[in-house]
């Protein structure tokens, strides 16, 4: 609970501080949005695929905030004996500020819903795993309104059951922003 209301107390601060600067008063709502996400897939023994859509709203020119659900598969062959198959889904709220045309700085809060050990190691059961990543990315256009990010994370969460390790690398596209 406590990193909830952290990490609420942060983006209305942030958008507080944002609208203050706003030079984008005149621009309609539909040509704020921006859109993205993350594509991952592996396949073989090991079978993965993320799907990690998102939604944000520029908010100045250089502030963006939004959400996005995420879900994977995994199924992993590697054991003669055992083949571990499961779903994991949940959702984010992120916040982007460009610190200069080629550079963000990234804060996110996410929620994920997994199958993790039970506390006897006997049987999985579902769980949600909160994680605040923090971190800046490398941003690059693709054309006018799209461009290309490459981001390092830091999990400043991490419990026994994240699916993060740190350091996180990701990459990503956005489209509007």
């Amino acid at each position: 609970m406590k990193y909830r209301l952290f990490i609420l107390s942060c983006f209305l601060s942030l958008t507080l501080f944002a609208q203050d600067k706003s030079s984008l008063s005149e621009v309609p709502f539909k040509d704020r949005l921006f859109y993205g996400g993350n594509v991952g897939l592996n396949f073989g023994t090991v079978t993965y695929i993320y799907l990690a859509p998102t939604i944000g709203y520029r908010i100045t020119e250089e502030f963006g905030a939004g959400i996005g659900p995420s879900y994977s598969y995994l199924k992993d062959k590697r054991y003669s004996n055992y083949v571990y198959e499961t779903d994991t889904y949940g959702g984010r709220i992120f916040a982007q500020y460009r610190v200069h045309p080629k550079a963000i700085l990234y804060a996110e809060y996410e929620v994920i819903n997994a199958e993790v050990p039970n506390l006897l190691q006997t049987k999985l059961i579902r769980t949600n795993i909160e994680s605040i990543l923090l971190g800046g990315g490398y941003v690059t256009p693709i054309s006018e309104r799209s461009s290309f990010i490459l981001m390092g994370l830091w999990n400043f969460s991490p419990s026994q059951y994240s699916i993060y390790e740190n350091p996180i690398l990701r990459a990503g596209v956005n489209f509007g922003f």
